[in-house]
């Protein structure tokens, strides 16, 4: 798995990962509140820096790395 989600990007989907993740703790009488756990594709996409739809879409939103 090569990276593919940079840092920005990254940022965002952890912010809202983690925003997503504390609705499904703070919405606890909520109907659809398991939607919420919707939030753990952005996170885990942000902490492993890669997106499989990325690849597919052939985005890349990393910056090359010097000597490379």
């Amino acid at each position: 798995m090569t990276c593919n989600v940079g840092g920005l990007d990254r940022i965002l989907r952890l912010v809202l990962g983690l925003a997503l993740l504390a609705g499904f703790v703070l919405n606890s009488g909520a109907e659809l509140r398991w939607l919420y756990l919707l939030g753990i594709v952005p996170l885990a996409t942000g902490a492993v820096r890669y997106c499989p739809i990325y690849t597919m879409l052939g985005i890349n939103t990393c910056t090359p790395r010097a000597g490379r």
